[in-house]
């Protein structure tokens, strides 16, 4: 019997989960293919959602997806592991090996995989910029394990506050989406975690955003950052903007103009650059930023069996913006034309089409832009448009993984479950 075609998809984020499910309910449930998905998780969550985990104001026990399950559901096959080079002369990937978290005893071997196609989607972090003392002193929200850890020590530092009957000083560093969501989600969990402050007067929360460009949220129009920094402030939100971070320590940050920023927790959620494992695939060119370069098929520069998409991918000649949104596309048009390229037709070049884009502040505010640049939200209703199109976006992602009925359930269990849970996470 011939072998199948074996394609290898590495990273379970937005795009890798998608292409993954599109194409084993195509070429896997049609025995064409073997689809192999590789993640170091066992879960997938939604990415623009991780700054709701670090704040514990969404339940991720009901917003994750189990790659397993999918997997078992959609005709590929997972597995657990983290890559750590690819020789692609032999067409194959390492993986390193897998220890018990509790004890670091091994539980599973290195090992290596083959493939004859392979789709790198590791998706991206924060970039410190080689700043002094931010790796060692900082946390960042990169994955859902970054964001539990540091709900954990939000919720015991805040507990310490209320204890104490003293403030608590965060400082976000990076005034894009992610921190600037981070700090109104914050604010968010203290409303709701005052219902039950153990009859104690909720601790003040100062949070100081950090931003060392002109102004935050740079992707949006002009008008909605001078509207979010209104908004933040209101709630008690310090921003301060031209503030360029020289450094880090366990008291707080040092800006380049020699003043410093005291917080007991210190957030790093600025920039953005590929996992620093894309400098062992085999001597594939690089971005500035670590990215793998690739053509408008999506294939890298030096060898068409490789793929790369979503944040960890740069396409050069016309480079489009790290976003869900374009990672959903890439993983959209791979799934479409992969099939017929393994037959041997030609891959056309990926466009991307923008759709805008939206950002949430909690419950407070939020505003949302069509790809002209016209703004909604923000008006009487606070934003309420702009936030119900960031929940549908992300109920939009759940129904394509899902499907419609599984899709329509976890809707109503989430209902559901705001009748039986805290709204915001306390144990």
């Amino acid at each position: 019997m011939a072998q199948k075609f074996r394609i290898v998809i590495v990273g379970g984020g937005v795009a890798g989960l998608a292409l993954a499910t599109r194409l084993g309910n195509s070429v896997g449930r049609a025995g064409r293919a073997e689809i192999t998905l590789v993640d170091k998780s066992f879960a997938h969550v939604w990415k623009p959602m991780l700054h709701c985990f670090a704040a514990g104001t969404a339940a991720n026990e009901n917003d994750r997806i189990s790659f397993m399950s999918q997997a078992s559901r959609h005709h590929f096959e997972f597995w657990p592991g983290e890559i750590t080079a690819v020789d692609r002369s032999a067409k194959t990937l390492a993986l390193a090996p897998i220890r018990d978290p509790a004890n670091g005893e091994l539980v599973v071997d290195a090992r290596t995989l083959e493939y004859d196609a392979l789709v790198l989607c590791i998706g991206s972090r924060a970039n410190d910029f080689g700043t002094p003392g931010v790796a060692e002193h900082c946390m960042f929200i990169d994955n859902l394990v970054d964001a539990n850890g540091f709900n954990d020590r939000f919720r015991m530092e805040l507990l310490r506050a209320f204890a104490n009957h003293q403030a608590l000083d965060i400082a976000i560093v990076g005034g894009g989406a992610t921190g600037t969501q981070l700090a109104a989600e914050l604010h968010k969990a203290l409303d709701i975690a005052s219902l039950y402050s153990f009859g104690e007067k909720p601790p003040k929360l100062r949070i100081t955003l950090l931003e060392a460009g002109p102004r935050i949220l740079p992707a949006f129009p002009e008008a909605v950052s001078d509207a979010a920094v209104r908004q933040l402030e209101a709630i008690g939100v310090s921003v301060r903007t031209s503030a360029m971070v020289s450094g880090a320590d366990e008291n707080g940050f040092v800006l380049k103009d020699g003043s410093r920023v005291p917080a007991t927790l210190r957030v790093w959620a600025a920039g953005v650059k590929a996992p620093d494992v894309t400098s062992h695939f085999g001597g594939l060119k690089l971005s500035r930023s670590g990215q793998l370069e690739v053509r408008p098929t999506l294939q890298v520069m030096e060898d068409d069996n490789v793929f790369a998409m979503g944040d960890c991918a740069f396409i050069a000649e016309k480079p489009v913006a790290p976003t869900a949104q374009a990672a959903r596309q890439q993983a959209h048009h791979l799934a479409r034309y992969l099939p017929q390229w393994m037959n041997g037709k030609p891959l056309p070049a990926f466009t991307f089409r923008n759709k805008g884009a939206v950002v949430a502040l909690g419950d407070y505010n939020g505003w949302g832009t069509f790809p002209g640049g016209t703004v909604f939200g923000g008006g009487w209703l606070h934003g309420l448009s702009a936030r119900m199109v960031h929940l549908m976006l992300y109920r939009q992602h759940q129904f394509e993984l899902y499907g419609p009925v599984r899709g329509t359930i976890s809707c109503l269990v989430d209902w559901l479950d705001v009748f039986v849970r805290p709204s915001v996470r306390l144990d």
